[in-house]
């Protein structure tokens, strides 16, 4: 199915987004290093009758840097998005770095809010100046220097896929790479290729590192709307005290733990899992089954 990309320009400043597939929508909010241009879980959703709305975050893709000032004003602009393209209601789904935007955004703009999805999302402080992780990143992911890093990976991509996914694979899981081999499907190799072939950070991980440890618990206990937290037993990017704390603090929430053998919960043999769960609380909570109820 084709995917729309444009950009929309409010007070001298741009925000780009995608839409693809047809039907009640999603406001997705992409993890770090990604984009509109996002691929991963979209084709059940699109299968199931959902229509995907992706902006690029802040400083990613062609978002302008400025957006990100905040989470405030990185959620006033996503509404007015909505407003622009005339919705009202949108069931919200956040991705990994992406965490913090959902959150807030469904915290604070209920009326537009339907049900909040948390798929292997950042809840409360994630990396810091102190971690090894964080000080790689300020060098790897660093504005000036990020593009070289995607092209040698590009690069390394290309000629030994199976060669990176192994290297990759730490960072992702916390299973040791023999204890995680049952549960790989023979395409995973090929997405993680797929995925590094797209992926920039831009000035977006920059801000990103900012702004995922602004998020509070009073901003969890603000969101009130029908809530789903997946993640993995295993996922090595986010630890589970992150999911866990957003189960404690959002009243209306349920919380799964998966079998996929990482952060990324849309590859492997159990995939199918995370898609279920996905596709029942959606329709489950469905727009137009609310709408029917209050007329």
């Amino acid at each position: 199915m084709e995917r729309k990309i444009a950009t929309l320009t409010i007070d001298h400043v741009t925000i780009e987004y995608s839409i693809i597939g047809e039907g009640e929508p999603i406001l997705l909010f992409h993890g770090g290093h990604s984009n509109c241009r996002e691929e991963f879980g979209y084709n059940t959703l699109i299968e199931n009758g959902f229509s995907i709305i992706t902006p690029s975050r802040p400083g990613y893709g062609k978002t302008s840097k400025e957006i990100g000032e905040s989470l405030a004003t990185a959620s006033e602009y996503y509404k007015r998005l909505l407003d622009y393209l005339a919705i009202k209601k949108v069931h919200v789904l956040a991705i990994s770095a992406g965490g913090p935007s959902g959150i807030y955004f469904a915290a604070n703009y209920p009326e537009y809010v339907q049900t909040l999805t948390l798929q292997s999302a950042v809840t409360k402080e994630w990396l810091t100046p102190k971690d090894t992780e964080y000080k790689a990143a300020k060098v790897l992911f660093h504005p000036n220097t990020e593009k070289y890093t995607w092209k040698m990976i590009g690069s390394m991509n290309k000629l030994f896929p199976g060669f990176i996914f192994r290297q990759m694979f730490p960072s992702f899981s916390n299973l040791k790479f023999r204890e995680a081999k049952d549960k790989f499907n023979e395409t995973d190799i090929e997405e993680i290729k797929n995925m590094n072939n797209r992926q920039r950070s831009g000035t977006g991980f920059f801000i990103d590192l900012q702004q995922v440890n602004t998020i509070t618990t009073e901003e969890l206990q603000a969101v009130r709307c029908p809530t789903l937290i997946l993640h993995s037993k295993y996922d090595g990017s986010v630890p589970l005290e992150h999911p866990s704390l957003a189960h404690e603090h959002i009243p209306t929430s349920e919380l799964h733990f998966l079998e996929a053998w990482g952060h990324l919960i849309w590859l492997g043999k159990s995939a199918s899992e995370a898609d279920k769960l996905t596709i029942d609380f959606l329709q489950q909570n469905s727009i137009v089954k609310q709408i029917r109820i209050e007329s």
